[in-house]
């Protein structure tokens, strides 16, 4: 876990530069809130919104992005009211949580920014329940959320804008096969059945922290879309906690809310959520509970019976998230895979032909934006596969299976990487053979997706010329997918 977090490759140092201006927005932003006249509490919810604004929005242009932060507070604003307006009247709040849980999943058919406003609306709710809110809080809760918002935006969208000196990232649709609205459909209501256990549980559990049982619910949901996946990640929020719990004894408890203390390693959270975030959901939880420690600290509420209450919420939420994916609409975890490894093959095939068009001469081949979908593709499939690759997944064949297909996928993508870096040698020139063998990549491909035979790779030597060595490479990968594809199991991979 420590090699995956910290020997990850980071191009462009991408991920240090997410963390570290995240650290600057939120630093900022709650140094506003207090500028302003804020209480501890405005001073919170401040930072927690800037929070929300950094991380949370990831349309794909730096417009698109603007546009979503400033529709923050539409989303946001209303439903803290509700949250403070209903305080007093638990059957009411109750039933608007779960309304607010399942729209904002349902949300995520409009895409990135549906989601982004989805998760500041049920944060927002969930926030209001963390700080107790009532109606006299409001103007300043309301003051606290648009500055801190506005500072976040200044500093992602002025200071220090890195995206505008980088193309927009690709972005593959969601296949047909799954769309985007059947899933978010089926994950509304799954999301709200879990998160009606987790209520209904957590409040049995404890009747003053039970919405952290709804809160771990909806994170397991984030991100997500198979049975499968929400599994996996259910087991590492738990996990995440678990270690992030055994910190905060070390660390949290000692230090007692003590403001500079407390700043710095609240710093030092906001950094490793951000910059583990796209590579271990476990690492980004233990800085997310080591935060909220931090914050109950700083609170005086935090001892060690509420570290052990912690657990149990979270322990009850991710059973609400198991639980509703398991038996309301499951969405299992071949059939997602499936689609994804079809929708990458068949990418491959495009990054081939328009890098062996570019050698062609063809005036306006450029396959940079097809490699750049591959890499968004295989991610997916990477997601998807997670189950399945999984050291506690019981099913020991179909593990071997998963890890033979991403090793020869992670194949094809690198002699793809490195037919289009030879294309792009404008001295490269176009060679009839490789028409030929673009076409048996086509062809392997379509049976691969169509479930004919695979023709088999002929035993001649490897070729000389840089853009035919890569493409027999990429041929005999794509022969040898076949077997780990189709072998009988309980269950396919892909294909057949």
């Amino acid at each position: 876990m420590l090699k995956k977090v910290f020997v990850s490759p980071d191009p462009g140092r991408s991920r240090l530069r997410f963390a570290t201006r995240a650290v600057l927005g939120i630093g900022l932003a709650v140094v506003v809130c207090g500028l302003a006249g804020t209480s501890l509490v405005g001073a919170i919810i401040g930072g927690l919104a800037a929070l929300l604004a950094l991380f949370t929005v990831t349309d794909a242009t730096v417009r698109g992005q603007a546009v979503t932060t400033a529709l923050l507070p539409v989303a946001g604003l209303p439903v803290l009211t509700a949250a403070a307006a209903l305080h007093d009247l638990p059957v009411a709040r109750d039933l608007t949580f779960l309304a607010v849980v399942g729209a904002g999943v349902y949300a995520r058919r409009w895409g990135p920014r549906g989601h982004s406003l989805g998760v500041f609306a049920f944060m927002t709710f969930f926030i209001a329940q963390f700080l107790h809110a009532t109606t006299d809080r409001l103007p300043e809760m309301f003051a606290a959320v648009l500055l801190s918002v506005a500072t976040a935006a200044t500093v992602r969208f002025g200071l220090w804008c890195y995206e505008r000196r980088r193309p927009a990232p690709a972005a593959p649709a969601p296949p047909a096969g799954t769309g985007l609205a059947r899933i978010t459909t089926r994950q509304a209501v799954q999301a709200t059945a879990g998160a009606g256990f987790a209520l209904v549980v957590g409040q049995l559990v404890s009747g003053d922290r039970w919405y952290w049982a709804v809160g771990a619910t909806w994170w397991v949901f984030v991100n997500t879309t198979s049975r499968g996946e929400t599994l996996v990640r259910g087991f590492r929020r738990v996990l995440g906690t678990v270690v992030g719990i055994g910190l905060g004894f070390l660390i949290a408890v000692p230090v007692a809310g003590a403001p500079v203390p407390t700043a710095v390693l609240a710093a030092a959270c906001v950094f490793g959520i951000f910059y583990t975030a796209a590579v271990s959901y476990t690492w980004m939880m233990l800085c997310v509970t080591l935060l909220a420690e931090l914050l109950y600290g700083l609170l005086g509420v935090l001892g060690p019976g509420l570290l052990a209450l912690r657990i149990a919420e979270t322990g009850v939420g991710a059973l609400g998230a198991a639980l509703a994916v398991l038996f309301v609409l499951p969405v299992t975890t071949h059939a997602v895979t499936d689609v994804w490894i079809q929708r990458a093959l068949r990418c491959v095939h495009a990054c081939t032909a328009e890098a062996a068009a570019r050698l062609a001469g063809t005036e306006g081949a450029d396959p940079a934006p097809r490699v750049a979908e591959l890499e968004q593709l295989l991610g997916r499939v990477r997601l998807s596969v997670a189950p399945l690759v999984h050291p506690l997944s019981p099913m020991h064949g179909r593990r071997r299976r998963a890890r033979r297909v991403l090793d020869l996928l992670d194949d094809c993508a690198r002699e793809i990487r490195g037919l289009v870096a030879v294309a792009a040698d404008p001295e490269a020139s176009h060679d009839a053979r490789l028409a030929a063998a673009c076409w048996r990549v086509e062809a392997a491909v379509e049976a691969l997706t169509g479930g004919g035979a695979v023709p088999a790779r002929a035993g001649e030597p490897r070729a000389a010329e840089p853009a035919l060595a890569h493409l027999h490479d990429l041929e005999q990968a794509l022969a040898e997918l076949a077997a780990p594809l189709r072998t009988p199991s309980g269950s396919r991979l892909a294909g057949a």
